[in-house]
């Protein structure tokens, strides 16, 4: 297992805490000795070309580096609900998902389980998995990281919060954010290619999330500017109206509430006067809390 010793001084997010998880020392996403893991199922919520007709093969992983302070998952990112499991049952419920006729394996929030997933996957591909996997991350990534997935990734699916860097560490205690997911996403490009969707379903790529906030179309502006002016024509957008105050959201006055139409829109016109709509817009009316699934260990 080659790649867990990169566990003994954990470095594989920009947090490099260094704690040696492989013996129980904890570091940002407190997660030590082995894989974490709350659900694995069909999930059909996703964007059209992950979950098709059969449902994206989704495993939920517990913890998280970042802190974003408005999760809808925040039962398993910050609260690290879940069972452990080891390298070999993982393989297993990839498998297991496949036979389900899952389009896919959707690994979500893998970040910190990078090591124990690619070492999954060696175990799950020599015994006959061979749908797409995808990559399906806050994008608080180090492009050394993202490298490692070379060959073992197929889609990468990553969500582009904030430009702005005060508003990264106010909400998502993740400073550099910006810095560190273009310089991921990039990399995430240049492994993966070009969009290719087969009978509806993506087979390889990049699908680049954003999720509008409350006051911060602005900042939702120079994002997508960068999409623009970075990889335009290059790869999906899926701008996202589903922000619902959840977790400790209403601590924060300017986040307590859902998007105004006026806002969201604002946005939306943005991506269509610069031809960014290649790909998906959410309705306004998707905030809810409905495509919260329910963390209760079902396939592990």
């Amino acid at each position: 297992m080659r790649y867990l010793q990169l566990l003994e001084s954990c470095t594989i997010c920009p947090r490099e805490c260094r704690a040696n998880r492989l013996k129980g020392e904890t570091g940002f996403c407190e997660i030590a000795g082995g894989i974490k893991v709350s659900k694995a199922f069909l999930h059909f919520w996703e964007e059209p070309c992950i979950s098709g007709k059969n449902g994206s093969g989704t495993v939920f992983f517990s913890g998280c580096n970042m802190g974003c302070v408005f999760c809808q998952n925040y039962e398993i990112s910050q609260k690290r609900f879940g069972v452990y499991i080891d390298v070999e049952k993982l393989a297993m419920i990839f498998l297991s998902l496949q036979a389900k006729g899952a389009h896919n394996i959707n690994l979500v929030t893998p970040t910190i389980y990078v090591p124990y997933i690619i070492e999954a996957l060696e175990i799950a591909k020599r015994k006959g998995l061979s749908i797409p996997v995808v990559y399906n991350t806050s994008a608080y990534e180090k492009p050394e990281t993202i490298e490692l997935l070379r060959g073992y990734v197929d889609i990468f699916l990553p969500d582009l919060k904030y430009f702005d860097d005060e508003t990264a560490k106010k909400y998502s205690n993740a400073p550099l954010y910006f810095e560190y997911a273009t310089k991921s996403i990039l990399k995430m490009y240049e492994i993966v290619g070009d969009v290719k969707i087969e009978n509806g379903i993506m087979k390889k790529g990049v699908i680049i999330r954003h999720l509008v906030l409350p006051m911060h179309t602005n900042d939702s502006i120079k994002v997508l500017s960068w999409i623009k002016d970075n990889l335009k024509g290059k790869v999906l957008l899926s701008l996202m109206s589903q922000y619902y105050p959840m977790y400790r959201a209403g601590e924060y006055k300017e986040i307590s509430r859902r998007l105004t139409k006026r806002e969201y829109q604002k946005v939306v016109n943005f991506v269509l006067e610069n031809g960014l709509d290649y790909g998906y817009i959410q309705d306004l009316d998707s905030a809810t809390d409905k495509y919260t699934p329910d963390f209760d260990l079902e396939g592990i």
